[in-house]
């Protein structure tokens, strides 16, 4: 039997809906582009002319209601795991303002013009107002590509959306059981228990689920699945609890922020399919509720639909002036706060819906919602692009040195063992600068005397599944094989052609470190090069580790590579969310601290002078965390005698635990590397947004205190 395709309008033939679709995501975002418009306006427009009240090619089914809603979680999603966290608290006192300004300022405006200039009701102009006071993160993705997405004023206004759209939800909640003659103690019981339920499974239970499911199940594509799990159940016992999905996908990513590293291929994964398909495709879903004759219809639709625009658009820029006068933040940060916070659609759709159900909203409030849905993404688009440049510009003159970096960071990481692998690059991806997509290099070495095809064979499945998961996170790892005789020859003759700048190598977890070890190949490579080298021993993966006790040894600030080390801990840190525990003397906790108040990442501080008592510290050490030390090459500025019996430490003491031996670099002038480079004093593009020039600070700090800096000194670079 012959298949014959029904063109018949509106399509219902599911591969041709798909069709349409991806062609729109494909070429939408290219065309509105060139004339400088933001992409997801293209994605609106483009489903209003697909749509019921444009050429008809779809109507708005269960299909594009489920895939809208699914992208719509995932917006709320990603600004929950991609929060700085570090940021958020420090800010939250912030976002609570914030929150409630954006609430309370467009409920004011906005009852008085449903209650005076529409003629609406108490009740209606209530439930009109909590619609108006909400809004939608719909601008976060497009903020989040322009790379300001943890900027201190989008931490405030993504944290200050939970505290706005979980009030106006309420008041829609309260209105609507008032309408019904529900409202009473029972009703306040329940919504006050069902909620506190909700945040506590959510907040509590999600963390604890996610860290042993992906202790059990490594495999990434089982963890993808898991991640879509856990957004949508999410969105389910948040409606469960009687407020919207939207607040629970939020708080599942806040709650998994943690256990997902920014730069690892399981967040690549998550972050593609959502800016890829589901969100593309909310955008489009929305489009198509856009009905153009309410332009030419009626004047009291006419009238709505201005009254409702014009007290959104206002109302939230009053919201954001009075932020950023209140926390004096810049005009571009301004912006942006506007256009996080201007767009309406995610409960405003689901309040003017329940309220035309229940007759406290007419179909011009309805037509009128959609205008002003269109009407404010399209202004919120413009200003959060316009705010993101401009922020970025000031971010990129006042945050960072201009040019280019003065040191090139190459990273080696030795591969011998397919069970340690996807370890070793998963700790390398997440510390290497954010700028270094390609230089990072996996090696394998064929001894000569064993060079078989079975030998070979292994060799190239190890450097392509390297090769594979630095694809994942959107990092190229270039494969490198080698034959020698020596390992050891083979790893010096590869940091000197590549100028490597760090060597991560790794035991496996079966393996235990000892003299005999370090004598072999560590000491090895300590002796024979001057490099940055981790020596890492994984336990448990990367992201399930809650926190990591970094023990630095006295005078390591002294040291030439201690703001090298100091950039890659920084970024492991904010990378995955992880606390760093400080364990020092007071006068590298000083530094510690200056450093973590200038560049916020979740930490605290411990004093340890005695590295005698080095075995105390294994009480410190719980479930889910790891030991970091900071070692010395011997008779170098922090060398401890104590350092030659970490081995032995680590095998009675730390053996069921993540550890780290840390050895700083040494040299500058070795063969192999730039004669121009300088330290501490290097690029900041390079040494963790600037932190070169605080430790320079705080050294000269240090030594005037110490009456080392004299007069004539007083102009020098420290």
């Amino acid at each position: 039997m012959l298949l014959t395709v029904d063109f018949t309008l509106p399509l219902t033939n599911p591969t041709l809906q798909f069709l349409i679709l991806f062609v729109i995501i494909l070429t939408a975002p290219i065309l509105f582009n060139k004339i400088k418009v933001p992409s997801l306006i293209g994605l609106i427009i483009a489903g209003a002319v697909i749509g019921s009240y444009g050429l008809g090619l779809m109507t708005r089914d269960s299909n594009m209601i489920m895939l809208g809603n699914a992208g719509l979680l995932y917006i709320m999603f990603l600004a929950g795991v991609e929060i700085d966290l570090a940021e958020f608290k420090k800010s939250s006192a912030k976002s609570l303002v914030f929150g409630l300004i954006s609430f309370l300022t467009p409920m004011l405006f906005s009852y008085l013009a449903g209650h005076y200039l529409l003629g609406m009701t108490v009740m209606s102009s209530v439930l009109f107002a909590s619609m108006i006071s909400s809004h939608t993160l719909l601008t976060y993705p497009l903020i989040s590509k322009m790379g300001v997405g943890k900027n201190r004023a989008v931490t405030v206004a993504v944290g200050g959306t939970v505290i706005t759209d979980t009030l106006a939800l309420l008041v829609l909640a309260v209105i609507v059981s008032m309408n019904e003659g529900g409202i009473g103690f029972a009703f306040w019981t329940k919504l006050t228990i069902s909620i506190l339920l909700f945040a506590l499974i959510v907040i509590v239970g999600f963390p604890l689920f996610t860290r042993w499911f992906f202790k059990h199940f490594p495999d990434s594509t089982t963890q993808f699945i898991f991640v879509l799990t856990m957004i949508f159940l999410g969105g389910l016992l948040a409606e469960l609890a009687g407020i919207e999905g939207i607040i629970g996908a939020f708080l599942a990513g806040l709650s998994m922020n943690r256990l997902l590293p920014r730069v690892s291929p399981l967040m690549n994964r998550v972050d593609f399919v959502g800016n890829a398909i589901f969100i593309p495709i909310f955008l489009i879903s929305v489009g198509m509720l856009i009905d153009y004759r309410v332009f030419f219809g009626d004047l009291e639709t006419l009238k709505v639909s201005v009254v409702m625009t014009v007290v959104a658009i206002l109302s939230k820029f009053l919201a954001a002036l009075f932020t950023q006068k209140i926390f004096r933040y810049t005009n571009a940060e301004r912006m942006l706060i506007f256009g996080l916070s201007n767009s309406q659609a995610a409960a405003t759709l689901a309040t003017v819906m329940v309220g035309h159900r229940v007759g406290l909203l007419d179909d011009a409030i309805l037509n009128g919602a959609v205008v002003m849905i269109l009407i404010t993404c399209t202004v919120s688009s413009l200003r959060a692009q316009k705010g993101a440049i401009a922020t970025s510009l000031l971010e990129g003159t006042t945050g960072e040195a201009e040019g280019e970096s003065v040191l090139d960071e190459r990273i080696l990481i030795p591969v011998a063992n397919k069970d340690t692998l996807k370890d070793l690059i998963e700790f390398s991806l997440v510390i290497k600068s954010k700028e270094n997509t390609r230089d990072l290099y996996a090696l394998n070495i064929i001894r000569s005397s064993e060079a078989t095809p079975e030998a070979e064979k292994n060799s190239e499945k190890l450097l392509e599944e390297a090769a594979m998961l630095g694809a994942g996170a959107e990092t190229i790892i270039q494969p490198l094989k080698r034959y020698d005789m020596n390992i050891l020859n083979g790893i010096l003759g590869v940091v000197k052609k590549y100028v490597i700048t760090d060597i991560v190598m790794g035991l496996h977890i079966k393996q235990e470190i000892s003299e005999s070890f370090l004598g072999n190949l560590v000491e090895g490579v300590l002796d024979k090069s001057r490099t940055t080298l981790y020596v890492y021993k994984a336990m448990q993966p990367l992201s399930t580790v809650k926190r990591r006790l970094v023990v630095v040894p006295r005078d390591a600030d002294k040291e030439i590579g201690f703001a090298l080390w100091i950039s890659k801990l920084w970024n492991l840190g904010r990378n995955t969310g992880a606390k760093l525990s400080f364990y020092a003397d007071e006068a590298m906790l000083d530094i510690l601290r200056q450093i973590q108040r200038i560049h916020p990442v979740d930490g605290d501080f411990h004093l340890f002078e005695d590295w005698n008592e080095f075995p105390s510290l294994a009480k410190e050490v719980g479930k889910d965390e790891a030991l970091f030390i900071v070692m010395s090459r011997d008779r170098k500025a922090s060398y401890h005698p104590v350092m030659q019996r970490i081995p032995d430490y680590i095998n009675h003491y730390f053996r069921e635990k993540n550890f780290m031996l840390l050895y700083p670099l040494q040299s500058t002038t070795a063969e192999g590397y730039h004669s121009q480079i300088s330290i501490p004093l290097l690029s900041s593009n390079q040494v963790l947004g600037g932190v070169s020039d605080v430790l320079a600070a705080v050294v000269r700090e240090k030594e005037e205190r110490e009456g080392k800096v004299d007069k004539e000194a007083e102009g020098e670079d420290v």
